[in-house]
């Protein structure tokens, strides 16, 4: 039965496991035990953020064409039919079952034979404890991190994929008209987000994997700041930054506007912070590595003598996730060696902190790399400052 509330065909979650099989195979893995709520919605379809709260597991053997098995809490049996298109789905009771015995008796099964054993070690959903009881359970098998390389796998966006992030895009750009019309004089920071995320909730995005980020005035310094009681007085910037979501796809608006006319000092930084961006965003062509698209983005901040101010990889790769982040594995900052293509989608921003005067600059958006070259899909971009 195909489930209700399916986002991909059963077609192509096949074919990325079938992809993940080959690249797992090449690292010499026999098993694939997976924590990772993004792991489990990109190759299964289950649909669910419990994974950083309760255990779960997607249980599959690297040869063969057997079926994955998948584990989760007996309270969440429901939610996984209505998304996965696998047959095999088994529960357990919280603190009455034993999980990572299950696992290890599921794993058996698809037969492992004590080969290695991947994992996603980097995942919020794998605390301490639980993998010290999943290695007990699984010894003396070596368990080795594929944080990476499965989630390289969703650096490429397919066709559906890339029309989820459009859609996302959608979401973000009313949340952006939203926050014109709400910021104020004499509104809260709280009021203006409350602003942005009812009417993107409202025009139909699912719920997002990093809390709306709105600070104001003498806040603005602090990179990821969520919106408080603050009061928006006249001469306030006011950053911006926040996703829409279709079907876990995020696209994330990023943004400084400004409440009245702002100092002139800010308005200074912000044209640097604008130039920067361009600079970056100049450079995003298939081929390109990702360290010299942050060392463009850095040539204008040097040229203004603030280097030491600039705080902040300049991007990364955005698509499918769950809380706590919607960060992908792809990094545009220097130490990387990747190269853009086609498919890839990352949000880009020139950051600014200047915590002795009390001012941050963030300027940015979603960007898509296309057959057809670059598109901005959502935020500020290239936009003068707006004054409201």
């Amino acid at each position: 039965m195909f489930p209700t509330y399916a986002s991909f065909t059963q077609a192509e979650h096949k074919e990325r496991l079938a992809r993940a099989r080959d690249k797992l195979a090449i690292s010499s893995f026999e098993i694939c035990v997976s924590v990772a709520p993004e792991t489990h919605y990109y190759l299964a379809g289950y649909d669910t953020w419990v994974g950083v709260n309760s255990p779960q597991a997607l249980v599959f053997s690297i040869s063969g064409e057997t079926e994955p098995t998948l584990i989760v809490r007996n309270v969440d049996t429901r939610l996984a039919t209505e998304t996965t298109w696998l047959s095999d789905v088994r529960n357990y009771q919280l603190f009455a079952d034993d999980f990572p015995g299950l696992v290890a008796g599921i794993a058996r099964e698809k037969g492992w034979t004590g080969g290695r054993i991947a994992m996603e070690l980097q995942s919020y959903a794998l605390n301490a404890a639980l993998f010290a009881e999943l290695a007990s359970a699984l010894k003396p098998a070596e368990i080795s991190d594929a944080t990476r390389l499965l989630g390289d796998l969703r650096v490429i966006k397919s066709e559906t994929e890339m029309r989820y992030v459009r859609e996302a895009a959608g979401y973000a750009n009313l949340g952006l008209d939203a926050a014109r019309e709400a910021l104020r004089a004499g509104a809260t920071e709280i009021e203006v987000a409350a602003a942005v995320e009812g009417t993107m909730r409202e025009a139909g995005s699912d719920y997002w994997a990093i809390p709306t980020e709105i600070s104001s005035g003498p806040r603005t310094p602090g990179g990821h700041a969520t919106p408080r009681h603050r009061v928006i007085v006249p001469g306030d910037i006011v950053h911006f930054e926040f996703a829409g979501v279709s079907h876990r796809y995020h696209a994330t608006a990023v943004h400084t506007m400004a409440c009245g006319t702002p100092s002139t000092r800010a308005a200074e930084l912000y044209e640097v912070a604008r130039a920067s961006l361009a600079a970056g965003v100049s450079q995003c062509q298939s081929g390109t590595l990702v360290a010299d698209i942050e060392e463009a983005s850095l040539e204008p901040i040097r040229a203004a003598g603030l280097k030491d101010y600039a705080n902040m990889r300049f991007g990364y790769g955005i698509g499918l996730a769950y809380p706590p982040v919607w960060l992908e594995t792809l990094q545009i900052s220097r130490g990387f060696e990747d190269r853009l293509v086609p498919g890839m989608v990352f949000v880009l921003h020139a950051y600014l902190q200047l915590d002795h005067e009390d001012i941050g600059i963030i300027q940015g958006g979603t960007w898509a790399l296309t057959t057809d070259g670059l598109e901005q899909l959502v935020g500020g971009g290239n936009l003068p400052l707006e004054t409201l």
